[in-house]
């Protein structure tokens, strides 16, 4: 193996420990202050469920549909393709390799953390949900993986389109979106509207800290002439 692949490698790792290391750090900050709002949570537990009771006025065939759609682009079953193809096409087609890796890293921490923060809180689902769900309720993983992605679409179009109109049109776009898909989990009663707005939050948080650290660590590896080609920012 040569240096340069060595030091690849050792890159590579750096980006793993750092990515593991603040993302059970966050988790731990951010459990500590769930902790210590409980009982307030247990308070605006009543607002959610007055939530449900709004939303249920407007329930009928035809919106539920609707917010079935807009929930399916909250799912693994879109997000394991759609990053998928991300991670090709910077890697292939732009030849941008950090925004790849920012693609894959990105997707797999958040996808870490939602499962840890979990696991951690251990709430229970609403009752008497309009689609079938599994797993626990508190935060929302369609919100949190949601804004992680679309938020670093956001980024990514922020960063690559000149054109301002065209530039702000898609972004507005894809905030909206964002916003359908949690409303469309409370509507489906799959998640409280709590989970929904702590689940942003976190999403949020997570892609600035990642964003922040990702392009410290792509910073120390093309100071340190590891092999890794640079990126063409615009």
């Amino acid at each position: 193996m040569t240096k340069k692949r060595i030091r690849f490698w050792a890159g590579a790792a750096l980006v793993s420990a750092e990515v593991i290391t603040n993302m059970a750090l966050f988790a731990g900050i951010f459990s500590g202050f769930i902790f210590f709002i409980r009982p307030a949570m247990r308070k605006h537990k009543r607002t959610d469920l007055k939530i449900f009771d709004l939303i249920k006025a407007h329930t009928n065939e035809r919106n539920t549909k609707l917010m079935l759609f807009f929930t399916f682009f909250g799912t693994h079953k879109f997000f394991i393709p759609a990053n998928i193809f991300l991670i090709f096409y910077f890697l292939l087609r732009r030849k941008r390799s950090w925004f790849s890796i920012r693609v894959a890293t990105i997707a797999l921490s958040s996808l870490g953390l939602m499962f840890l923060l979990k696991y951690l809180f251990h709430r229970k689902r609403p009752l008497y949900p309009l689609e079938t769900a599994k797993g626990l309720s508190f935060p929302s993983g369609h919100a949190i993986m949601s804004v992680t992605f679309y938020g670093l679409l956001i980024y990514i179009i922020a960063q690559t389109i000149k054109d301002k109109p065209f530039k702000w049109s898609l972004i507005i776009s894809l905030c909206i979106f964002v916003q359908l898909i949690g409303f469309s989990r409370v509507y489906l009663r799959v998640h409280y509207a709590s989970d929904v707005a702590v689940g942003y939050i976190t999403g949020f948080l997570w892609l600035q800290i990642s964003l922040k650290l990702l392009q410290q660590t792509e910073n120390y590896i093309q100071q340190n002439n590891v092999l890794v080609p640079k990126v063409n920012e615009v």
